[in-house]
């Protein structure tokens, strides 16, 4: 298993995560998460940040800022027409 460490429930039931846990999953001020109950666990899962997985890893898609443009003025058309 991988690493495990026990904290508290602090008033409001705030959960304090321990650095280590916090750098392991790449959880940060102002990170997302999911909770989900299982039983009587409670898992946790880091969202991805999406404007961070565009800077950070590399780029897989190649497009044009024409191209972006005509689709950026599609999606407001049907956006604003409904």
């Amino acid at each position: 298993m991988g690493l495990i460490v026990k904290t508290r429930v602090g008033k409001k039931n705030v959960l304090y995560i321990p650095k280590s846990i916090a750098e392991a999953v790449g959880l940060r001020k102002g990170s997302v998460v999911k909770l989900r109950v299982k039983g009587y666990r409670v898992i946790m899962e880091v969202v991805p940040d999406p404007f961070d997985l565009a800077l950070r890893y590399p780029k897989f898609a190649k497009v044009s800022f024409e191209e972006f443009e005509k689709e950026s003025e599609e999606m407001q058309r049907e956006f604003f027409e409904e």
